[in-house]
């Protein structure tokens, strides 16, 4: 999809995502050196992320995939999350990532974090590319963070306009709404 460039500017390239993904990466490699681990991608969205992450990763991996909504094709989250596809591993006793691509209101990504404690991993842990922490309405124990952002609806690197421009290498935020 080209975007419109009135309503759309890029606001990190692909160089700026590229330092935020090798930092989170350095991170993991030297806290989970040794360790196996289970990435948790959620899905549509932090597949481009997880994909660059795992990329960038010493550590030994093992990939789990989760879809979540709570958007639909809205700008904004209804606060209902809804699975539409489940992890198929067993993570018990076992070190667990999760991976998403953003943090908005933390809704979703609470209810995920609490489902998979819940299953006695030996951890689990909160990896996003981008924070948008004033929009949080929910705690969540966000652990390794790409970059904080502000409040912006965005585009590109997996995000998406209703199920548009996920596949643009750089990230464009929506200048005005509708």
């Amino acid at each position: 999809m080209v975007l419109d460039q009135k309503n759309f500017t890029k606001y990190l390239n692909r160089h700026e995502i590229d330092v935020a993904v090798k930092g989170v990466a350095e991170k993991l490699n030297r806290d989970y050196e040794g360790k196996k681990v289970v990435l948790v991608c959620v899905l549509k969205g932090a597949y481009v992320f997880c994909a660059d992450l795992m990329r960038q990763l010493t550590i030994d991996v093992d990939v789990e995939f989760v879809r979540l909504s709570s958007y639909g094709r809205a700008l904004r989250s209804s606060g209902t999350v809804t699975i539409l596809k489940d992890i198929n591993a067993d993570i018990r006793d076992k070190h667990v990532l999760i991976v998403e691509e953003i943090i908005d209101s933390g809704r979703t990504l609470r209810f995920l974090f609490d489902r998979l404690k819940a299953s006695n991993p030996a951890s689990v842990e909160i990896v996003t590319l981008l924070d948008k922490k004033a929009k949080r309405v929910t705690d969540v124990p966000v652990k390794y963070v790409g970059r904080e952002i502000e409040d912006q609806f965005l585009v590109g690197y997996g995000l998406d306009l209703e199920e548009k421009s996920r596949n643009l290498a750089d990230i464009y935020y929506l200048k005005y709404p509708n």
